[in-house]
């Protein structure tokens, strides 16, 4: 996968954790922005260590790769090959697979980890092969040495990748029996199997019995470098080493061919035919002095018995991620809405049984219960006009089942009766007349023309029978304070003893006061203030029984206003 996958499904994954935490999940505000964060430090960390890191120590080049799309085996080749590499690059591509070379033993690890760098995805079908030519060494002990380095190689290559990387061990010589190249495998499971360009696969059994003399020569060479293979090559890999895990091979290969480019005349495999064939010099099975470019070096049969890739290609599983993303994202999604719809059922559920379960009769209870209800109602007409919110939705919502018992719930309230109201208390009805009007300057005695203002006070006294007539009398700030409480106390009472003769009201039903100057309604600075201030007041106080008028029968008043009177 691409560095710019990667960061695409970083930001795809931190994109789907916003719309999960901020719309679904069923927590406050501030749990949610927490939540988002710690996701968004985790992709973030994630992304950190998966994210591809540039190779420091890789000195070999390898431009030849084939895509990342790329599906079939993978072979890392590396020890003695009879032929020259058949073209510059150390990338060869065949139909069956791909084939690259390791010229040094010891660069074997190294390679392997920069083809996993530039593709990512070939740990799947990677595979390793040692190909052994026993007439290129004359020394079996360095070659012992080089194959155990190559096996902790390989295990250590496990060990860092994860993948199996199957071994495939390949013992080659050169001969003058055959003009082509032939090939015995032993593969696990598949038996003993002849390879040749010119003929189709077959046991070894049928390729005797059917090419005679020759064949059987060469069979003979070919058992022997069999027996050759397994004491030096094979038994190093598989051979207990507290070290070194052992490593089973998942083919052996054995291969003859015509050409054998940089043969010793005195090496192991030599060494090894005198030593167990008592000859020194076998025509036929020393390789001959040519060249030639037809013939292949490789094994390409063996490929398609090997492990392939997964077959999904990069952008393949960059969409797969994407929409297992997805999904995982979705399943929060819709696990968030169905809890909170549970939650919204079991809230309302609550508060109408809690409203059932009270009392009409428990006021204060019941009117707290079903406020309750009206908010539950309020809430869900509002999700009717404008939608259900994003963490209710998906589907899930159940609030319209809730909205008949809620609504009958709430019609099924009875008020509690009202208080009676209290009666408000009269207000005593004040007439005010303008001492001016009634009495001359410094006078206490009634002018003649204020009879009229009187008749008019006593009719509302009579008005309000059996009510006290309280007669207050007012003087500006002119004069001494003894001489203005006294004119005032006097012109009340020549009001109230008017009243009395004319109205034929009872003096007991009067109460006569004399304020003085102590109780202006004005300033006394301006001439019409002090105007103000000289006044007589009558007040009606609704005090029953206050008094009788002979012949009446007492009766309550009505009447609580205030009256004001005034003349110029």
């Amino acid at each position: 996968m691409s560095p710019a996958q990667q960061r695409g499904l970083a930001l795809w994954a931190a994109l789907l954790s916003a719309v999960v935490c901020l719309a679904f999940l069923p927590v406050s505000r501030l749990a949610s922005v927490l939540v988002l964060l710690a996701m968004l430090g985790v992709i973030f960390v994630f992304w950190y260590i998966t994210k591809p890191r540039a190779e420091h120590d890789v000195t070999l080049l390898l431009d030849d790769l084939p895509e990342a799309t790329y599906r079939q085996p993978v072979v890392l080749v590396c020890g003695d090959l009879p032929l020259t590499w058949p073209q510059q690059s150390s990338v060869l591509i065949v139909t069956q697979g791909c084939w690259i070379r390791v010229e040094d033993h010891q660069d074997l690890e190294q390679v392997a980890r920069q083809v996993l760098w530039q593709r990512p995805d070939w740990g799947r079908q990677m595979s390793v092969m040692v190909s052994v030519c026993p007439q290129k060494h004359v020394d079996s002990e360095a070659l012992t040495s080089r194959l155990l380095a190559l096996r902790w190689q390989i295990s250590q290559l496990r060990k860092e990748t994860g993948h199996s990387v199957p071994l495939i061990l390949n013992g080659q010589i050169g001969s003058a029996m055959t003009d082509d190249m032939l090939w015995q495998a032993a593969i696990p499971g598949e038996g003993w199997t002849v390879w040749r360009e010119s003929s189709a696969p077959c046991s070894i059994a049928a390729w005797v019995s059917t090419g005679g003399a020759p064949v059987m020569q060469q069979q003979v060479l070919m058992n022997s470098l069999m027996s050759w293979f397994h004491q030096h090559v094979q038994a190093v890999f598989i051979d207990d080493n507290p070290d070194v895990p052992a490593i089973a091979p998942a083919a052996l290969l054995w291969g003859m061919g015509p050409i054998f480019a940089g043969s010793l005349a005195s090496s192991a495999w030599t060494a090894w035919l005198s030593r167990h064939t008592a000859m020194q010099q076998v025509i036929g099975w020393q390789p001959r002095g040519t060249d030639s470019t037809v013939i292949s070096p490789l094994p390409d049969f063996i490929l398609p018995l090997l492990p392939e890739g997964s077959g999904l290609t990069p952008r393949a599983r960059t969409w797969h991620c994407v929409l297992g993303l997805f999904t995982l994202a979705a399943i929060a999604a819709l696990l968030s809405s169905g809890w909170n719809n549970r939650q919204l059922l079991h809230r309302v559920s609550f508060d109408i049984a809690r409203y059932d379960s009270l009392s009409m009769d428990d006021y204060g209870l019941k009117a707290s219960a079903v406020a309750a209800l009206r908010e539950n109602a309020a809430l869900l007409d509002d999700y009717t006009r404008n939608g259900v919110p994003a963490r209710l939705g998906l589907g899930l919502y159940q609030g319209e089942r809730l909205r008949m018992p809620l609504l009958e719930a709430i019609r099924s309230y009875v008020p509690p009766p009202s208080k009676p109201q209290p009666t408000p208390k009269p207000v005593p009805k004040i007439v005010r007349l303008d001492s001016m009007s009634l009495f001359d300057s410094g006078k206490f005695v009634l002018k003649a023309g204020s009879t009229k203002m009187l008749v008019n006070s006593l009719v509302g006294i009579k008005a309000k029978p059996g009510w006290l007539i309280v007669v207050s009398g007012h003087t500006d700030n002119t004069g001494t304070p003894q001489l203005n409480q006294t004119l005032s106390l006097k012109r009340a009472e020549a009001v109230r003893n008017w009243m009395r003769d004319t109205g034929d009201v009872p003096e007991s039903c009067f109460a006569v006061q004399g304020y003085g100057e102590s109780r202006p309604v004005a300033t006394n600075d301006t001439p019409e203030g002090r105007a103000l201030n000289r006044r007589v007041e009558i007040s009606l106080v609704p005090q029953a029984s206050a008094c009788q008028i002979p012949g009446k029968h007492l009766a309550p008043s009505q009447d609580d206003g205030v009256s004001e009177n005034k003349t110029e």
